[in-house]
């Protein structure tokens, strides 16, 4: 709905261009956290990804600044027109944005702990979280670039399965009672943090493309600010 909101308004092809930009985005960052999720599970190590990844970073930081001098250009040649697309576009590339930072938040953690993960209750959700969170970047990537709604809302109810699971997994360590090392615990509690965000950014994506403009920087019912 979002891209096709936007092609019912305008010819123009300036916005086009940056919906691309977007989805070039959203491919770095699946890029990025898969490559993460290879250190944690020390399948490649951190020197190996480290790098490449902050160059992926990098290239995502300057296309949301693309984005911006695109929407700024769109906006200037036409004022006036179009206004509630460029500025949801804008939006959803500061979310494209943030998933960077947290996919380099997730390779830090594999990065400077590196003890193991040795408790099956806390370990095994991660897995299956991180596991989800893969298949909802590619899904998220086919439905920005295509404008499938039906996608998109299969993306937000996945989100919101990870987030529930995050918030869950996070009380069961403030309440756990049994022994487990402290540094392993503090990485399963900014594990579950940033997946929990990885996935809400992903969803304010998904919610622009199901056309849900108005609902864009607003939590979702039991999530939280950043």
């Amino acid at each position: 709905m979002f891209r096709q909101l936007y092609s019912a308004l305008t010819s123009e092809n300036t916005l086009d261009k940056a919906f691309e930009d977007l989805t070039l985005m959203l491919e770095h960052g699946a890029w990025m956290f898969a490559r993460a999720d290879e250190v944690l599970n020390s399948s490649v190590s951190a020197e190996q990804v480290r790098q490449p990844l902050y160059d992926r970073d990098r290239a995502i930081n300057e296309l949301e600044r693309s984005i911006r001098r695109k929407v700024l250009r769109h906006l200037t040649v036409n004022p006036g027109h179009d206004v509630a697309i460029c500025l949801a576009l804008m939006s959803v590339g500061k979310d494209a944005e943030r998933i960077g930072d947290y996919c380099k938040n997730v390779f830090e953690v594999g990065a400077f702990y590196t003890e193991g993960f040795h408790v099956p209750g806390y370990q095994e959700p991660l897995d299956r979280m991180a596991e989800q969170l893969s298949g909802t970047f590619d899904l998220l990537i086919e439905a920005t670039r295509d404008g499938d709604e039906g996608q998109a809302q299969q993306v937000l109810a996945t989100t919101g399965e990870i987030r529930s699971h995050c918030d869950r997994l996070i009380e069961a360590l403030l309440r756990e009672e049994s022994q487990i090392e402290f540094h392993e615990a503090v990485a399963y509690s900014l594990l579950a943090r940033h997946y929990k965000r990885v996935a809400s950014h992903l969803a304010n994506i998904a919610t622009a493309v199901t056309g849900r403009l108005e609902d864009l920087d607003f939590p979702l019912e039991g999530d939280d600010e950043e």
